[in-house]
């Protein structure tokens, strides 16, 4: 299903302020560096950017077959497109979870999403109620498989008993490793299930680091980038979380092209088990027990 070691996530573009032809010409550079899935949710850019992506997209269908969509349902708050919600919550009744995957297959200009997500786990969802509306979704050809983000290992296993999962969606990151320890990668691994990793350079703080824990391990990484012969730390963050044995589709965020190249290349490093061992605790503050 996770075809490749990355993803482009579309959670900024309309931030980016791309061009039409831009952005095509952004995925076209990602479909070429191996990167064919693109990572999407009904909400990002208050509900604007999968129809972005789609408006660009419209006139070069020879492109969706070499993609795989992503798109997530469930998360609902308030904004000018949806005045109606008054407080932020999640909704995974069969009517909106239909509501959105059509409103997705719209703004994206597409048939079909490859996968859909369940986008944060809610305390009043049915999982029966859920799984018999994603085989609704299934059989009318709108959605040909289904996963969860933001998931705990419990409430994949409630979800995934009545419908098979290919995916859970968390945070990884070397600031961020509770996935590590709770259970939720062994779990993924022990069902052959690739993860999806977001915010895998902990929302820039690699970049801008300001607890001295964060200094310390930018500091040692930083030391990576000269032992390796690399260009940057985030080659580094990304080789560390590619190093895991559960193999992380890991979400790249930048619209930027070359810094695509650049992140494409960490498949390249290979890290010393010291190495990365000495990143999870700087990052976890002790040393292995």
């Amino acid at each position: 299903m996770l075809k490749n070691n990355f993803a482009l996530g579309f959670w900024r573009l309309d931030d980016a302020k791309l061009s039409q032809k831009q952005t095509v010409e952004l995925v076209e550079k990602a479909l070429d560096l191996g990167i064919s899935t693109m990572d999407h949710a009904d909400i990002y850019g208050e509900y604007k950017c999968e129809k972005l992506f789609g408006d660009a997209l419209q006139n070069h269908s020879h492109l969706r077959d070499k993609m795989q969509i992503v798109s997530k349902c469930g998360i609902k708050f308030e904004c000018d497109f949806t005045p109606k919600n008054k407080v932020k919550h999640y909704d995974l009744s069969p009517a909106s979870i239909i509501e959105s995957a059509e409103n997705s297959l719209k703004n994206l200009r597409t048939d079909y999403l490859d996968l859909l997500l369940v986008h944060r786990p809610s305390p009043l969802m049915n999982a029966e109620v859920i799984a018999e509306t994603f085989e609704k979704l299934r059989k009318e050809g709108k959605v040909k498989e289904f996963g969860v983000s933001n998931f705990t290992p419990s409430q994949f296993n409630l979800l995934n008993s009545y419908i098979p999962l290919k995916t859970n969606q968390v945070e990884i990151s070397v600031l961020h490793t509770d996935t590590f320890y709770d259970g939720t990668l062994d779990q993924l691994q022990q069902h052959k299930i690739r993860p999806m990793a977001w915010s895998p350079l902990a929302g820039g703080k690699i970049f801008n680091p300001e607890t001295s824990k964060e200094k310390e391990l930018v500091a040692f990484m930083q030391t990576l980038v000269t032992k390796y012969n690399v260009n940057s730390i985030d080659q580094i963050a990304m080789a560390w979380l590619l190093k895991h044995p559960a193999k992380p589709q890991v979400i790249i965020g930048s619209q930027n092209i070359s810094r695509l190249e650049n992140t494409v290349k960490s498949q390249e490093i290979n890290l010393d088990v010291q190495d990365w061992f000495k990143i999870l605790e700087i990052s976890n503050g002790h040393e292995a027990p």
